[in-house]
């Protein structure tokens, strides 16, 4: 005979397996604060990358009509102001995906939590029928 209480928490739990457990798991897996580093890390090199990049790519196109204008002071506060503006985008990124990857590992964690006592409930039935059929 099935259990249908049974039935119910397997289904719930493949669905959770199959919509969050993977990437749950490896979540969990770090402690939080760990975690939040490690990507609020990881956030800010990719930052750095972008910015990089992108002031490669304005430097190139507006280098010759810039050198014609150009004087000491121009150059230097031109060198100032992207500095102040990639610290500020540093800073502000890596404190939204701060903010972003501790909620994300709380939500994550919680979720393994309640898959373990899903886990524990199946467990219990198990023993139940273990029982029954030894008696």
């Amino acid at each position: 005979m099935v259990n249908e209480e049974k039935v119910k928490l397997m289904n719930k739990m493949a669905l959770y397996e199959e919509k969050y457990g993977k990437e749950d798991f490896k979540i969990a897996s770090y402690y939080k604060k760990d975690y939040i580093s490690y990507q609020t890390i990881i956030t800010v090199i990719w930052v750095t990358i972008g910015y990089v990049v992108l002031f490669g790519v304005f430097a190139a196109a507006f280098m010759e009509s810039f050198l014609n204008e150009a004087t000491l002071i121009s150059i230097v506060l031109i060198m100032l102001a992207a500095v102040a503006l990639y610290l500020i985008l540093a800073v502000s990124y890596g404190l939204f995906a701060s903010r972003f990857y501790q909620k994300k590992h709380i939500r994550a964690k919680g979720r393994v939590k309640r898959y373990v006592r899903m886990l524990t409930q199946l467990e219990k039935f198990y023993g139940k029928e273990r029982k029954k059929k030894n008696e």
